[in-house]
């Protein structure tokens, strides 16, 4: 098992920034079992030299992914796949329960909640969701 990434060409001709890129793939590849949770990840020097990116637009993707639970940072030992899935689901649970009680609040009825999440998960996945 390997961590894979590349990178088209920048911003300008994917239309999504390099850092951006770097995030998603690391990700995919840790949610979707191809990186093990306890997974060595390399430094981020050592990830910018083999993508040929700025060190600070790696180590933006990686506090991305700390921040959305998905890797984890211990000290000098390096950086890790964390238990993603427990880590997304908790945090995906107290957002929908956050998103309830203040639609609730707002006098919104629960059609009305449904259908706000619905068109808030078109605009984020769009229509093949």
């Amino acid at each position: 098992m390997t961590l894979k990434i590349e990178i088209d060409g920048g911003a300008a001709e994917s239309g999504v920034p390099p850092y951006e890129q770097v995030r998603t793939q690391i990700a995919e590849q840790a949610r979707g079992g191809t990186l093990p949770v306890g997974y060595k990840l390399p430094t981020v020097r050592g990830l910018a030299q083999d993508l040929g990116l700025a060190a600070n637009t790696v180590a933006k993707a990686y506090r991305a992914l700390e921040a959305d639970g998905v890797i984890e940072t211990r000290g000098r030992h390096g950086t890790f796949v964390a238990a993603a899935g427990d880590a997304a689901a908790r945090e995906a649970s107290a957002a929908a329960q956050a998103f309830a009680e203040r639609a609730r609040r707002l006098g919104l009825s629960e059609a009305g909640a449904l259908s706000a999440v619905r068109d808030a998960l078109r605009a984020a996945y769009g229509d093949s969701g």
